[in-house]
């Protein structure tokens, strides 16, 4: 696998207004760019939407979302760790396991997690496996019964190549002994939607980019990776109770460059955190059946450090029957 990471990229920015903004406490700038590694629809988005309009208004800035796909991220995070200014006016949203898989898969992808300042982790969106609604498939049993007798053949889209969901159909595979025809996508968004457009078979993504849609009608879950069934979908089984030892999600928070200005990064802290007390912002992650996850500051630094070991672990016992299948 080898990414490119091309030195300029044209990108698409969405303005979010604090238009009943507080007084402003973020000293560093007013206007502060967010950078997101996955085409708008996905999950980096959905924590965009539902995190900085609340955010807007404690910090009293203006957020501009840049979204800049490929590589599974590993384009934007570069762009953070090694070409952005570190004077608070730049931060990204950062997901794993992709944020550490990225360079533990690929050596020549330079940036590292050491290069950038972890601000704080917002939610763990657990795995999901959807179908289009009028699939054949009603339930996961379905599904696997189709893998194991038609071999290499039941696609599957992924957010892309080393992303949760990429990882989870590689477990999958070893632990259900099926091959499937694996489809990496530019972010969760374009995975569910060719799903439901029938395109693929299934989609490997996230609750919290599918609920509306599976409320909705348009996608049928068939199982969740979570360690327990979900409130937002108590019918679903999970992948521990049909049999098979696989639980996975995705988390996603905020980093800064390295060198991150130390009060910049209080002053987001202490603003995040008022948003995690908001019952308007419980509310609204809760309808979009996110798990809020707050891990700030050093926490989150040591817990995405933590990560990279696991990860690493991971993928030596995985990767030359990664490598084999390419």
């Amino acid at each position: 696998m080898k990414f490119v990471i091309p030195a300029a990229l044209a990108v698409t920015t969405a303005l979010v207004s604090p238009a009943l903004a507080q007084e402003g406490t973020y000293t560093a700038s007013s206007n502060v760019d967010v950078l997101q590694g996955f085409q708008a629809g996905g999950g980096s988005d959905a924590l965009a939407q539902l995190v900085q309009p609340f955010l807007a208004q404690e910090l009293g800035v203006n957020f501009v979302n840049q979204y800049i796909p490929g590589a599974t991220g590993a384009i934007a995070w570069t762009r953070l760790a090694k070409q952005s200014p570190n004077d608070g006016s730049t931060i990204s949203i950062t997901n794993t396991p992709m944020l550490q898989t990225n360079y533990i898969m690929n050596p020549t992808i330079t940036y590292t997690i050491d290069e950038i300042t972890p601000i704080a982790n917002i939610v763990t969106d657990p795995g999901i496996a959807v179908v289009a609604s009028g699939s054949p498939f009603e339930t996961f049993e379905d599904f696997v019964t189709a893998a194991k007798e038609n071999p290499g053949t039941i696609t599957v889209g992924n957010s892309g190549v080393g992303g949760d969901d990429y990882f989870t159909s590689l477990q999958f595979e070893r632990n259900a002994e099926v091959q499937l025809q694996k489809v990496p996508f530019q972010g969760d968004g374009p995975s569910w939607t060719a799903a439901m457009g029938g395109k693929i078979d299934a989609s490997f993504t996230n609750v919290g980019v599918t609920l509306s849609q599976i409320q909705e009608g348009n996608l049928r879950p068939l199982v969740v990776f979570s360690e327990e069934r979900l409130d937002s979908l108590p019918d679903v089984p999970t992948a521990t109770e049909l049999g098979y030892d696989l639980v996975a999600g995705s988390s996603r928070g905020y980093s800064g460059p390295g060198d991150f200005p130390a009060e910049a990064r209080q002053q987001f802290i202490d603003g995040l955190t008022r948003v995690m007390d908001n019952p308007d912002f419980q509310a609204a992650a809760d309808k979009q059946g996110l798990l809020i996850d707050f891990i700030p500051g050093d926490d989150y630094a040591a817990f995405l450090k933590n990560q990279e070991g696991e990860f690493r672990d991971l993928w030596d016992l995985i990767k030359d029957d990664v490598m084999a299948a390419q």
